[in-house]
């Protein structure tokens, strides 16, 4: 890479850390056909879209369900969701995240987000940091899902720039797939052993500094 000209950020355990609600709200769900759902079923689902979600926590049922009874299932999980984060604030935001969105602005660096969630323009606006993202792409904005690439090959086209001037940030296996394949350097931000495939995993968002990324990527 001769120079970073925009970083992608994922939202969910990059940005805030919705996961709680999607959890209570999947687990509303599942109950309510008579699945039983915990938090280890929870993290099955991190990183996948809706839909693959709801196929997953449909395996576990004995009834079969149309097409269109999936939607409106997706559909309800997704209302519950949406009562519950009415309730986030600018609080919502990861310890360190928006100083590190800040120094990347002032370093003139594009931003962008790339999330499974069809309601991050909403959470972003909640979190106050939308006009910190140039472009925001989501599940309704392409076809394919997180491990496919197509959603931050989506946002580099959409900020201009080219996929490998282009630092994709992600705290799931596979987003760090998918920047990885969008031939991008990938940051992952958890578990060491889980992310392994990034180039710099740090624990939390707190520890990002553009001072170690650039150092990182001339090293790489």
């Amino acid at each position: 890479m001769d120079s970073i000209k925009a970083i992608i950020f994922d939202l969910d355990g990059v940005i805030t850390d919705t996961a709680e609600y999607h959890y209570l709200a999947w687990k509303q769900l599942a109950e309510s056909l008579g699945i039983s759902f915990d938090r280890e079923f929870n993290e099955k689902l991190k990183g996948i879209g809706r839909m693959e979600s709801l196929e997953l926590i449909l395996d576990h049922s004995n009834q079969t369900y149309t097409q269109e009874e999936k939607e409106q299932m997706a559909a309800r999980k997704n209302e519950y969701y949406r009562s519950l984060i009415q309730q986030i604030t600018p609080d919502d935001l990861l310890p360190g995240v928006l100083n590190f969105i800040k120094d990347v602005k002032r370093e003139g660096i594009l931003t962008g987000l790339a999330s499974a969630s069809k309601n991050a323009s909403f959470v972003i606006k909640q979190l106050g940091v939308d006009d910190l993202l140039d472009t925001v792409v989501d599940a309704a904005k392409v076809k394919k899902g997180k491990p496919d690439p197509e959603i931050f090959l989506t946002a580099a086209r959409q900020l201009g720039i080219d996929p490998v001037n282009c630092v994709g940030v992600e705290d799931a296996r596979a987003g760090i797939q998918a920047i990885k394949s969008a031939g991008m350097f990938a940051i992952g931000i958890g578990n060491q052993e889980i992310l392994s495939a990034a180039d710099w995993v740090v624990k939390t968002p707190a520890e990002l500094s553009l001072k170690e990324l650039y150092r990182r990527i001339h090293a790489s």
